[in-house]
């Protein structure tokens, strides 16, 4: 055969659309326990690796440089329509700063982790702990975005999806069984009944309600991700590149991160829809990631890298529990703190159900937290990890 089966951008797009909704569709339809291990997202991701390498789509295509020149800063506007610091400090009080110090245990986790092992791994895979510093300070929107702006080839943005997903497989059930630890934990925290009880009355009063989006909603959306992105990307091509980290590319996602937060105190938060819209866009944006990789790059890496990622989530770890001593946080804050770090959205939710779940909406404004401060945060852990290069 002389080029792949499925060579347009409309068929490329069906493949990689395709691919993703069929993931959540038998996720929802099977209740197959296989989805506790492994979520959609790496099923999203891996596929259309194996769909280029095997010929049936092409691993480089003008539709996947307009996916991240417009779809990418376009979903990065909707997920941060949602963010709501003041409510979130609000509610959690010293807590947000487990959370934040959480955070800079990433950040400062990534260039010891990545020095450990960058002997290991190829030249730029420096990018690769850069993209996976936005997963585990935002979620996958950041991955996706951060890999974008530093211009992460696909083979080390696929190191950071398996590295993010078998480093989680332990590390959630830790979070999970903190649970179990609450007596020791609070006794090493000096926490008090009176601070329990504040978080949880605080937490019950966040359930923010939205209505049902109808059309007008998704015109309003799609105007404000396009306006955006055109503006970001006018203003980021006449700005001065500093190279490896600040180029064209980072400070266009910077802009759109900075964009969507002012956009988050507007009338704009209160569109429906808008969160669902700009998930959707994110795994499609994952799957794109994974036709562009080599599967001869994964094989000889992975093993070093996952390495690095469980040093990485030791560091985190530690600061964490430093952080939770330091301003006497209860176990379930902590371990909702982590979680919303290295899980997101999608993992916070679960750790809080499992704690209380009063705490639901607690959790899922710190992962929004996430959300904000992931861009800004992993590109200077990529540029600390590019100084140990």
């Amino acid at each position: 055969m002389d080029g792949p089966l499925v060579n347009n951008s409309t068929g490329i797009l069906f493949v990689l659309a395709a691919n993703a909704a069929l993931w959540f569709f038998l996720e929802k339809k099977t209740g197959w326990k296989l989805f506790n291990y492994l979520p959609p997202l790496i099923f999203i991701y891996v596929l259309p690796v194996f769909y280029s390498n095997l010929g049936l789509i092409p691993s480089k295509a003008p539709v996947y440089d307009w996916l991240g020149d417009n779809i990418l800063p376009f979903f990065l506007v909707l997920l941060l329509l949602g963010v709501d610091l003041r409510s979130t400090i609000r509610a959690t009080g010293r807590g947000v700063f487990v959370m934040l110090l959480g955070t800079v245990g990433v950040v400062l986790g990534a260039p010891v982790a990545y020095f450990l092992v960058k002997n290991w791994l190829g030249p730029e895979a420096w990018k690769g702990f850069g993209a996976l510093a936005g997963s585990w300070i935002g979620g996958t929107g950041n991955m996706a975005a951060v890999a974008e702006g530093l211009g992460t080839s696909g083979t080390d943005f696929g190191l950071a999806v398996i590295a993010d997903n078998v480093v989680y497989l332990v590390w959630l059930p830790l979070l999970l069984q903190s649970k179990n630890m609450a007596r020791w934990f609070h006794r090493f925290t000096r926490v008090t009944d009176e601070r329990l009880a504040r978080l949880k009355d605080a937490a019950e009063e966040l359930t923010v309600k939205k209505s049902v989006a109808e059309m007008r909603h998704l015109l309003y959306l799609i105007a404000i991700g396009f306006g955006v992105t055109y503006a970001c990307g006018f203003i980021a091509a006449r700005l001065t590149e500093f190279p490896p980290v600040l180029t064209a590319g980072t400070y266009k996602i910077l802009l759109v991160t900075t964009f969507g937060l002012v956009l988050s105190h507007s009338p704009a938060r209160r569109i429906p829809g808008s969160h669902q819209l700009a998930m959707a866009l994110v795994y499609l944006f994952v799957a794109r990631m994974g036709a562009k990789t080599a599967i001869a790059g994964l094989a000889g890496q992975a093993i070093p890298f996952v390495a690095g990622g469980f040093v990485w989530i030791a560091i985190h770890g530690v600061f964490i529990l430093v952080a939770a001593r330091l301003f006497r946080i209860d176990v379930h804050t902590a371990a909702i703190s982590s979680a919303a770090n290295i899980g997101g959205a999608a993992s916070a939710p679960i750790v809080a159900a499992y704690h209380d779940e009063r705490l639901v909406p607690v959790s899922i404004l710190m992962a929004l937290i996430g959300y904000a401060l992931g861009n800004y945060a992993a590109f200077f852990a990529a540029f600390l990890c590019s100084l140990m290069a």
